[in-house]
């Protein structure tokens, strides 16, 4: 299943300040996904988009506005997938792929998820809980849904392997560049990646669903 690119997209003529904007939330979230949310300051993303410090403060009100953005813009679109889900039904093999496609578009997310992740403690801020959560919550109820045939004490974990197949894939892109000289990141990398996790999904359901007959 081809991936799709952001020039599959209608476009639409955007205003100067959407255009500026969009700039300032692509470079936050790398320097987050490089740096994490302490180790990251709004004169860095400044300086990467290339504008004025005081300039940033006509898009958002501070860092923790601008990293919440970062994060809305990331992330819900896959809970508004896994919603889509739970409350219509899909094929679960196809709605990996969808959720890898969103990815695909932000790259940098996972990574910036990984980071937090790894620091833990107190660097594992309040509001990536809070926007992680329903992610999981969601995925855990994909997984309970009676036709997956499920242990329900099972589905979090489950979930787990589910999201870190998903985000490590993005995480360790970088690493295994170095390592291999191979870009995961290209368009058939991509491609060859959600295929891979299509079937994997499917056959694991479709075993479990057969086993529970």
């Amino acid at each position: 299943m081809p991936l799709a690119s952001a020039a599959d997209e209608p476009l639409r003529p955007r205003r100067k300040g959407e255009v500026t904007a969009e700039r300032i939330l692509d470079a936050a979230e790398e320097l987050f996904a490089e740096r994490g949310y302490e180790g990251t300051t709004l004169r860095d993303v400044a300086d990467r988009v290339g504008i004025r410090n005081p300039s940033l403060y006509n898009h958002f009100d501070g860092k923790k506005s601008l990293y919440g953005a970062v994060l809305d813009r990331g992330i819900r679109p896959v809970t508004d997938l896994l919603s889509e889900f739970v409350d219509k039904g899909e094929d679960r093999g196809q709605l990996v792929a969808r959720v890898m496609e969103v990815l695909s578009q932000r790259p940098n997310l996972p990574r910036l998820v990984m980071y937090e992740t790894l620091s833990g403690g107190q660097r594992l801020t309040p509001m990536l809980r809070s926007w992680i959560g329903p992610v999981f919550a969601r995925g855990n109820e994909m997984v309970e849904a009676p036709e997956g045939g499920w242990d329900p004490e099972l589905a979090p974990h489950f979930m787990l392997a589910i999201y870190h197949v998903l985000v490590g894939y993005f995480a360790t892109a970088p690493f295994y560049k170095e390592l291999n000289g191979e870009n995961l990141l290209e368009p058939e990398a991509l491609e060859r990646q959600s295929r891979a996790l299509v079937e994997l999904t499917t056959q694991l359901f479709s075993d479990r669903t057969r086993s529970s007959d």
